[in-house]
C-alpha cells in the first residue's frame, strides 16, 4: 500500500485537512460586513455564516467515528474534502444570504470529517510509541489556521473580494483529493458496531432548534412563538434522547460518563464558558469596522495578539495548573476570562490602540489557559470505550458552544440596538458595549459549575498527552 511505503505524506494529509477546517472557521469574520454589503443585508445580521458552519460540524462529528469504520478511512475522508471544496465553491458564488448559509452547511458537514478520519487514519497506520508524536506534526498546521484566518480574510475582501475567501479552497481540495487517493490507506473496523441512528437524530434535532431560537431573536419577524416554539422542541428533544439513552445498552453517548465528576463538570463548564469567548470572534472584527472605522485588512491583523498569546501561554498553562489544581485555576480564570471579555465595552474611538492590542492579548491569553484547563478536566478520566465517545462528546459540545455563541452574540446585538434605536452599523457602539457585557456575565457566571469540582482532583500523570489529544478535539 502507498501510504506505508511513505507514512509522512499521511500525516500531510490530515494536517492540511485539519488547516482547511480551522482556517475556514475563522477567516469569515473580518469579511462580514463586505458579504452584508454584497448581499443587500444588516452587518449585525450575518451570524447565520457562522453558525451554520459551527452548527453542522457540530452534528456530523458524533457520526465520523462510526462512517469511517463503516466505510473506510480513505473513502470517507475524500467525500469529506469533496463536500467542502464544493461547499465553497457554493458559498463564493451564493446570491444571497439563505444560498450562502446553506452553502456553509454544506462546507461544515465536509468539514466535520477532516479532523476526526483524519486521526483515526493516523491512528490505525502508526504505532502506538509514534502516534503522539504524529499527531503534534498534524496539529501544528490547525493552531496557524487561526492565526492567519481573520488577517487572510481581512486582505483578500480589501485586495480582491469576500469570495477569494472561499475560491482559495478549490486548488487545496483538489490536491488533497488526488493525494488522499494515492496515499491515504483504506482501513476500517472488521465489524462496525450498530450506529444509534435515533439518539443521533434526537441530538441533532435539538442542536438545531435550540440554535435557531437563539439565531431567530436577531430577526424581528421571528420573534415571540416562532422562538419559543423552537426552544420547547429543541429541549424536549434533549430530553427525549435523555431517556432514550437510559435504556438502550449501545446509545450514542452513554449516560455512564456522566457518573465521572471531572468529565460531567468538564463537559458543562465547556458548553457554557465556550460561549462567550466563542462570540469573540465575530463580534470584535465587526465592532471593529462598524464603528471605528478599521479596513477589513487592519481588523485581521488585530486579532493576531490573540493568537500568539493563546500559543505562548500553553507553555505555563499545564504547570499553573500542576501547581494550583484544576479548581482554583478554573474558578479563578473564568470569572478573570468574563471581567476580560467584559472590558471590551471600554472600547471607544478614543482608546490608544497599544491599549486596545493589549487587551486583545490579554484575552487570547486567558482564553488559552481556559481552554487547556477544560479540556483536560474532562478527558483526564475516561478509559477504554468511554474515551472515544467522551471525546466525542467533547468535541461536539465544543462546536455547539461556537454556534450558540455566535447566536447569542447576534440576538444581542440586535436586541440592544432596537433597544437603544440604533440599528444603523455606524450608530451601533452602545450596542455592542451592552453585548460584551452580557457576554462577559454568562462566562463569569460559569465559575459556579466549576465551583463544584473536589479540591482533590489531580493533574493527570503525563498532562502533556492530554494536551495534545485536547487541542485536536
Amino acid at each position: 500500500m502507498k501510504a506505508e511505503k511513505s507514512p509522512n505524506m499521511l500525516l500531510w494529509i490530515a494536517a492540511v485537512g485539519f488547516f482547511m477546517q480551522t482556517l475556514d472557521a475563522t477567516i469569515v469574520n473580518t469579511a462580514l460586513p463586505a458579504m452584508a454589503q454584497s448581499l443587500g443585508e444588516s452587518p449585525l445580521r450575518m451570524q447565520s455564516v457562522v453558525i451554520a458552519y459551527s452548527l453542522a460540524m457540530a452534528m456530523l462529528i458524533p457520526a465520523s467515528g462510526w462512517l469511517a469504520d463503516r466505510f473506510g478511512t480513505r473513502r470517507v475522508f475524500l467525500s469529506a474534502l469533496i463536500l467542502f471544496t464544493f461547499g465553497s465553491l457554493l458559498c463564493a458564488y451564493s446570491p444571497n444570504l439563505t444560498f450562502l448559509a446553506a452553502s456553509r452547511v454544506v462546507q461544515g458537514i465536509g468539514g466535520a470529517m477532516l479532523l476526526p478520519v483524519g486521526r483515526l487514519a493516523v491512528l490505525r497506520a502508526f504505532p502506538r510509541e509514534k502516534f503522539l508524536h504524529a499527531m503534534s506534526l498534524v496539529t501544528i498546521p490547525g493552531l496557524i489556521g487561526p492565526l492567519v484566518g481573520p488577517t487572510l480574510g481581512g486582505w483578500l475582501v480589501q485586495f480582491a473580494s469576500w469570495h477569494w475567501i472561499f475560491l482559495i479552497n478549490l486548488p487545496v481540495g483538489i490536491i488533497g483529493c488526488l493525494a488522499t487517493i494515492a496515499y491515504m490507506p483504506d482501513s476500517r473496523a472488521p465489524l462496525a458496531a450498530r450506529f444509534d441512528i435515533g439518539g443521533y437524530l434526537l441530538l441533532a434535532l435539538s442542536m438545531i432548534t435550540i440554535s435557531l431560537s437563539l439565531d431567530s431573536l436577531s430577526e424581528f419577524a421571528m420573534r415571540g412563538a416562532t422562538v419559543l416554539i423552537l426552544l420547547i422542541f429543541g429541549l424536549l428533544c434533549l430530553a427525549a434522547y435523555w431517556l432514550r439513552a437510559a435504556r438502550r445498552p449501545d446509545p450514542l453517548f452513554p449516560l455512564e460518563l456522566f457518573k465521572i465528576e471531572t468529565f460531567t463538570v468538564g463537559v458543562l463548564g465547556n458548553l457554557f464558558a465556550r460561549i462567550g469567548s466563542g462570540s469573540m470572534p465575530f463580534l470584535i472584527p465587526l465592532l471593529l469596522q462598524l464603528t471605528l472605522g478599521y479596513t477589513p485588512l487592519e481588523a485581521g491583523m488585530m486579532m493576531i495578539p490573540v493568537a500568539i498569546a493563546g500559543i505562548l501561554i500553553k507553555r505555563i498553562g499545564t504547570p499553573l495548573i500542576k501547581r494550583a489544581g484544576y479548581r482554583k485555576v478554573l474558578i479563578l480564570n473564568t470569572v478573570l476570562a468574563g471581567l476580560t471579555i467584559a472590558s471590551f465595552a471600554l472600547i471607544s474611538p478614543a482608546q490608544p490602540s497599544w491599549l486596545r492590542l493589549l487587551q486583545l492579548a490579554f484575552f487570547g491569553a486567558v482564553n488559552s489557559l481556559q481552554f487547556t484547563a477544560m479540556n483536560t478536566l474532562t478527558l483526564k478520566d475516561l478509559e477504554g470505550a468511554h474515551a472515544s465517545s467522551g471525546n466525542g462528546l467533547l468535541s461536539m459540545v465544543m462546536m455547539l458552544s461556537m454556534s450558540l455563541g455566535v447566536a447569542t452574540a447576534g440576538a444581542l446585538l440586535a436586541t440592544f440596538s432596537g433597544l437603544f434605536g440604533h440599528d444603523h452599523a455606524n450608530q451601533s457602539l452602545p450596542a455592542f458595549h451592552a453585548s460584551f457585557v452580557c457576554m462577559g456575565f454568562i462566562t463569569a457566571a460559569t465559575a459556579w459549575i466549576f465551583w463544584q469540582l473536589s479540591p482533590d482532583i489531580k493533574t493527570p500523570e503525563k498532562p502533556e498527552k492530554q494536551e495534545v489529544e485536547t487541542e485536536i478535539a
